[in-house]
């Protein structure tokens, strides 16, 4: 095997770079995600490396040294991170020009000709799911032998070898906790609504639903959701019990876990008999859950442990839901909030400001509809046009946003990019600032995060810190208006 290094190269100061599947940038309360979908093929390449540096606030002379000996580099990289993650291939190719440098990512599956083109010191892209590619790569095998490549060949010619199969056992996909024990600092990886430490992976890839803005799903891992069985779920739950007694809370990083309503049923009764859910036992979990789960599968999730789901409601407008084709009524996603509350489950809900079809009415219907749900804390977001996504396409046909890749500003924030004849996009920027500030600065609001500090020094410590990055989150927006 090639002496091989996965890496999340250094990026803006608190850049989110492994929320893969969503929006990589800075947040409004600092947070960082497993960088999972490098982690992954790191687990299946003995002797590797895995290097996550935003998260662990390395720079380039910080980690310098690690490529002086190392003979492959696999680079993850996005939209907002490439123009960065070129500079830091130039950096390792200067210092070890014999070492081969790759790229992976949902930016350089949808523009690998565009990407090569656009950075001569990377010698590949992979595309598609890139496990077993990486895998073939470290082992020396020849590039033209390699499904899932595109490449230069010796006379400079760009080739775009034959697409990668879809990985259908996904139970052939080995743990990735242990390769987080090995590389990574647990502390660095913390959200606003998760427990502290937690550890996140996924059981399964692909999605059901077709969210227009959704770039995963629409770029590499598809539409079809493919999960790992039961017991090899369990596996590496117990292994996280055992070897990582620091973890306070596993999250299952799926699209929609609980769109799959008797496998998240069986392995909620698993982890019932593993203890989870019982009194005192030190460890629950979360997932991803779209708002239309059942109430019976809410309950099973309940009672095998489950704490928290991370719902995208996206819209309080049912229009802006049909145009984005979320799959989903808002009359339905009421009663799913209200079932989910009164199971005493936790819900951080994520809305998006500046869908297609969205006005000034739209924004308000959305605020109040957030209100109205109350949620236990909220991630609003601007509408994102990712390159290969279906929204990037209509937004370019209809003239709503020039086509650039320049969806952060230069210190790693969210822009505005789409604007639309009757409402801007200086407007719909704004009004993510009322957003935050209408639901939070509520005095319901206030007593209930008052109250939770008041009954746990750690949350305290937690929302005391996350109050000063919120704050300067407000403020940073204001410079950039």
């Amino acid at each position: 095997m090639k002496r091989t290094i996965f890496l999340q190269g250094p990026s803006f100061d608190g850049y989110d770079g492994g929320a893969g599947a969503r929006y990589q940038m800075k947040r409004e309360v600092k947070s960082f995600w497993y960088p999972t979908w490098i982690a992954q093929p790191a687990a299946m390449v003995p002797g590797s490396k895995l290097i996550d540096a935003p998260a662990h606030d390395q720079s380039w002379d910080d980690i310098a040294h690690e490529f002086d000996s190392a003979e492959l580099v696999i680079l993850h990289t996005s939209t907002p991170s490439f123009s960065q993650d070129m500079k830091t291939a130039a950096l390792i190719k200067a210092r070890n020009p014999q070492c081969l440098v790759g790229m992976v990512g949902a930016k350089v599956m949808v523009q690998p000709e565009e990407s090569l083109k656009a950075c001569e010191h990377i010698d590949f892209v992979a595309r598609e799911e890139y496990d077993f590619t990486c895998v073939e790569l470290a082992e020396g095998k020849p590039f033209a032998e390699i499904d899932g490549i595109s490449y230069r060949d010796a006379d400079g010619a760009i080739i775009h070898n034959k697409p990668r199969a879809v990985i259908e056992d996904m139970d052939v996909l080995p743990m990735v906790s242990p390769i987080y024990r090995r590389d990574l600092d647990l502390t660095k990886y913390f959200g606003g609504y998760q427990r502290h430490p937690y550890v996140s992976f996924y059981t399964g890839r692909g999605c059901k639903s077709r969210c227009t803005f959704c770039l995963w799903p629409q770029t590499i891992s598809g539409h079809r959701y493919r999960h790992r069985s039961v017991g090899k779920v369990i596996e590496e739950v117990k292994y996280i019990l055992a070897e990582m007694p620091e973890v306070k809370e596993i999250f299952f990083d799926d699209d929609t876990l609980a769109d799959a309503h008797d496998f998240v049923i069986e392995l909620s009764g698993e982890l019932a008999r593993l203890g989870f859910g019982k009194p005192g036992f030190p460890v629950t979990w979360g997932c991803n859950a779209k708002a239309n789960v059942p109430y019976n599968v809410l309950k099973a999730m309940k009672q095998g442990g489950c704490r928290v789901l991370l719902v995208g409601y996206e819209s309080g407008n049912q229009q802006i839901l049909h145009n984005i084709k979320k799959g989903l009524l808002t009359k339905v996603a009421r009663q799913f909030t209200k079932d989910a509350h009164s199971l005493g489950l936790t819900i951080h809900g994520t809305f998006i400001l500046g869908l297609p079809g969205e006005t000034l009415d739209t924004i308000e219907e959305t605020i109040r509809y957030a209100i109205e749900l109350n949620p236990h804390t909220i991630q609003v977001s601007l509408a994102a046009p990712y390159p290969g996504t279906f929204l990037y396409k209509q937004a370019t046909e209809n003239g709503w946003f020039s086509g650039t890749d320049h969806l952060l500003d230069d210190g790693g924030n969210q822009i505005a990019q789409l604007s639309y004849p009757h409402l801007s996009s200086a407007v719909i920027f704004d009004k993510v600032e009322e957003m935050y500030k209408r639901f939070y600065f509520r005095p319901r609001k206030i007593g209930a995060i008052v109250g939770e500090m008041v009954r746990d020094w750690d949350m305290l410590k937690r929302r005391l810190r996350e109050g000063v990055e919120f704050f300067d989150f407000l403020r940073r927006r204001k410079e950039a208006a």
